[in-house]
């Protein structure tokens, strides 16, 4: 569906967050990274004003600017000095009466607890594997191996290492032991699917549409534990999972396939709230897909696999930013919403 926006009626205001006590080198990373974005965008025609978020204070960042006038593009993954928070900013945003890209605070709450999104996924007959929740490390007649095991309320693949994909009743234990006593947390316990890996980009509010999905590709990999994206195979260049994986873009599917994968993502984007653009983590087994996770508002820089997805498809990274942006314009007066 055509997003008839101009986006010199636009102004965008890029909100990222910069925590003070990061390293040089980090916030310098962020900092490229946002003025990417930032000029892209401006690219495209939309008047575009980047504005960091130093400390908790959102609302005096905020205070500068016209929410009438502004669509805010939440590039802002939290507020330094708060784990966790990206709900909060989104809640901050609401609150002053701001218009943004993604999803809601209320969704945003909703997904930083796994338990939650899995019941959700169960509810609404969406495909996932089996699994359960553990407080104190037992196994309790689990009984499904491999199984992995995973902090219900982390998020980028933290604390996930090949020690979290388990083989036996003693080595699950020790695993739920290590996530309860490390993240201080309950530990989601899952039955591992050893098959392929599908990150699926999708975008769009009632009419949902999937981008070329792309396939994590573990075929140098030999050990059942060894095939799943660790924390490092996304953020530690020169580790073994990072420097192992290869990424199929797009994923070889037959049409079939590619139907299936596209109706299990978009129910997926749908029960859990996602608006205006999302990623879904899938595996398949057996001709089944199975929703490992979903990605509200996901890493959408220009080497993710949001943005290299929509490259395939034929987007600038300028336009995805702009097809963002005016997604969020219909809920403003500018693109006819309230």
């Amino acid at each position: 569906m055509p997003l008839n926006i101009d986006p010199h009626d636009v102004p965008v205001l890029l909100l990222y967050n910069l925590d003070p006590s990061w390293t040089a080198r980090e916030q310098g990373e962020v900092i490229s990274a946002s003025s990417q974005l930032g000029q892209a965008i401006y690219t495209i025609g939309h008047p575009t004003t980047l504005a960091p978020v130093l400390s908790d204070d959102l609302s005096t960042v905020l205070a500068l600017y016209d929410p009438s006038v502004y669509i805010v593009f939440n590039w802002c993954e939290g507020l330094p000095g708060i784990p966790h928070s990206d709900s909060l900013v989104a809640q901050g945003l609401e609150r002053q009466g701001f218009v943004f890209t993604g999803a809601s605070s209320a969704t945003l709450a909703f997904s930083e607890d796994k338990r939650r999104v899995k019941q959700s996924l169960e509810r609404s007959g969406i495909p996932t594997p089996i699994w359960r929740l553990y407080e104190r490390p037992r196994a309790d007649g689990w009984d499904k191996f491999p199984a992995i095991v995973k902090a219900v309320g982390e998020h980028c693949s933290e604390g996930l290492t090949r020690e979290s994909v388990v083989m036996t009743e003693a080595e699950l234990i020790r695993r739920i032991a290590y996530v309860v006593e490390t993240f201080h947390q309950p530990a989601l316990v899952e039955e591992f699917i050893d098959g392929r890996e599908f990150h699926v980009s999708i975008w769009g509010n009632g009419h949902v549409t999937m981008l070329p999905p792309a396939e994590m590709d573990f075929s140098l990999f030999t050990e059942v534990q060894d095939r799943l994206c660790t924390y490092d195979a996304k953020f530690v260049p020169g580790s073994v999972h990072y420097e192992g994986i290869r990424t199929l873009l797009p994923a070889p599917l037959n049409p079939e396939e590619l139907q299936t994968l596209e109706e299990v993502c978009r129910a997926a984007y749908i029960a859990i709230g996602c608006r205006d653009y999302g990623r879904i983590d899938v595996r398949s087994r057996g001709g089944a897909f199975y929703v490992l996770d979903v990605n509200p508002n996901a890493d959408i820089s220009v080497d993710a696999s949001f943005a290299c997805a929509a490259e395939v498809a034929g987007y600038s990274y300028g336009e995805v930013g702009s097809r963002i942006i005016r997604l969020a314009a219909r809920r403003h007066p500018v693109g006819g919403g309230a």
